[in-house]
């Protein structure tokens, strides 16, 4: 079951990590030009993938607090992400 809600949360992170990436917030170009010679820009969703494979080791192996910190983690991602797509920030 922790597996299950763990790839649904990456779903989550992964469109909101587009979604931020892809607008015209100025942060988001910042953050588009850092990772631009790593990965050919892509090095941000390889860190983002290696999150949740992390995560998924975690709950593989047994320890508990796995979802919860990765539910907290799309929490904080979202709020995040609510707050540059709406321009609060």
């Amino acid at each position: 079951m922790a597996t299950i809600l763990i790839v649904l949360c990456g779903i989550i992170n992964f469109a909101l990590h587009r979604a931020t990436m892809e607008s015209a917030h100025p942060m988001a170009a910042q953050m588009r030009a850092l990772f631009q010679g790593f990965m050919r820009g892509w090095g941000s969703y390889m860190l983002e993938y290696l999150i949740l494979l992390s995560a998924l080791s975690f709950a593989a192996l047994g320890y508990t607090i796995a979802l919860p910190a990765y539910i907290v983690y799309t929490g904080m991602n979202g709020v995040a992400g609510w707050a540059i797509l709406t321009g609060k920030i």
